[in-house]
């Protein structure tokens, strides 16, 4: 369901932005407050889970999210939709930061990556049908639809997670919530986006950036200074002392930054420069999804034996050559040249994926599996956030942000062919930075401890 919803806003953005008649900045938030939602949840949630249970939270997390879906089809303006999809990230939070970790309690070391393999290749499932059933909706029905077809999965994934899961993990029980630090790291979140969200306008916003930034360093500071200080903290800072675990985040968050705008781009470049239908780019996306359906539960599986530094890492190195391949790509760039570079993509993303989720999680003592995995995910998250906004950010410093935002709330036809053309000019600059964060990635991935096994079972 996540995978999903992830997803099926990105083939759709140019037919809401245009209904919603939105500009560039306000169209990525209907995309953003969904990651923005999740990204400051998945800390708070790590914590509670630890404290009330993973399934209970999880059960919970169905509940929100299927109401968040209702209210978000309901959305009269742009405000009302980013607001819905931010509640819609909130509670998927509660799905995304349980998953992993209720599987590593309920499965032996030795199967492990194997395990997490599977449930990737789940999450995977999902955002390939997010990519193809948005364009079927957008053929028949009006962008609305996009929202009405989480509500019946939602109804039926709470009676299913209620009924069939049972809870493992020990609880802490007489323990306190971090409210101050979860106020103080949503700040520091919502203030970094926002940043860079004006940092796209121009000149004329600059004070704005400079302001926004300023208060994003203040209270990402503070959060660290109280997070050490307080008697039960949001996040147990002492992990980061962990090799695996703090190479891992690392690298997990420069591989969100890298590649957290890539389908968003393509489903632009698709539609707005190659001319295709929604139902044509979903299809065309494809070819990444069917990599990482088969290099995923393989990686999992030989890591269980071989390590995992080696496959976490040669996947970063991977997906860095794709970006560059990426960056090389303009009007006429053939379409077996995309599916190409797709399914390079797709196979660094497998191997890293799989890998590093394993090691990360391994590292760990069995009782702080919660908060270690809401802290993974806000990583990822962050790393996606930061990445379409910082994509938008690069494009428009060779395309005026008007062109940027034209092209993106107009349909193909009406899109002139000098604006394709620094559009794609954009699209190749944000390419060969996300190749750049790739490849520097590797360097944490690498540094981590060599070990083959986890260091608690």
């Amino acid at each position: 369901m996540a995978g999903l919803d992830s997803r099926i806003v990105i083939v759709g953005l140019p037919q809401v932005a245009a209904a919603m008649h939105a500009d560039a900045e306000q169209a990525i938030w209907f995309t953003q407050a969904y990651a923005l939602g999740t990204t400051v949840a998945l800390l708070l949630i790590g914590r509670v889970t630890d404290i009330y249970g993973r399934v209970r939270v999880y059960t919970l997390g169905f509940v929100g999210f299927t109401l968040g879906s209702a209210l978000t089809s309901l959305s009269q303006n742009s405000a009302e939709l980013i607001l819905f999809r931010g509640i819609q990230g909130f509670a998927v939070a509660a799905l995304f930061a349980n998953a992993a970790a209720i599987i590593t309690d309920a499965t032996p070391r030795n199967h492990l990556g194997f395990s997490l393999g599977i449930n990737q290749t789940a999450y995977r499932f999902g955002a390939m049908a997010g990519l193809t059933v948005s364009g079927l909706i957008l053929s028949f029905y009006d962008w609305r639809a996009l929202f009405y077809i989480n509500i019946p999965i939602g109804l039926f994934g709470t009676y299913w997670a209620n009924r069939r899961l049972k809870e493992m993990a020990k609880v802490e029980k007489g323990v306190s919530i971090d409210w101050p630090g979860f106020g103080l790291f949503a700040t520091a979140i919502s203030t970094l986006l926002l940043s860079l969200t004006f940092a796209a306008y121009g000149e004329g916003s600059t004070a704005y950036v400079d302001g926004l930034f300023a208060a994003c360093v203040a209270s990402g500071g503070l959060f660290v200074l109280w997070e050490t200080k307080a008697e039960h903290p949001l996040f147990d800072l002492s992990l980061l002392k962990i090799p695996e675990f703090a190479g891992g985040v690392v690298a997990q968050l420069m591989n969100g930054i890298s590649w957290g705008a890539l389908l968003l781009l393509l489903s632009l470049y698709f539609q707005l420069v190659k001319g295709y239908s929604p139902l044509q780019t979903g299809i065309f996306i494809l070819p990444v999804d069917f990599a990482f359906l088969i290099t995923g539960p393989a990686t999992g599986r030989l890591s269980d034996r071989f390590g995992r530094t080696l496959f976490a890492s040669t996947g970063l190195a991977i997906q860095g050559v794709s970006f560059y391949l990426f960056s090389t790509i303009d009007a006429s760039t053939p379409a077996a040249s995309l599916a190409a570079f797709m399914l390079l993509f797709g196979a660094g993303l497998g191997m890293f994926s799989t890998s590093n989720v394993s090691a990360v999680l391994e590292s760990v003592p069995p009782e702080r599996r919660g908060v270690a995995s809401g802290f993974r995910s806000t990583f990822i998250q962050l790393g996606f956030a930061v990445s379409v906004n910082l994509a938008i950010v690069l494009m428009t410093l060779v395309a005026p942000y008007s062109v940027v935002s034209a092209v993106i709330a107009s349909t193909s036809a009406a899109v002139s062919q000098a604006d394709r053309l620094l559009f794609v000019k954009g699209l190749a600059l944000a390419f060969a930075w996300m190749a750049v964060i790739s490849f520097a990635a590797v360097v944490p991935s690498s540094l981590r401890s060599k070990r083959v096994r986890g260091a608690f079972s």
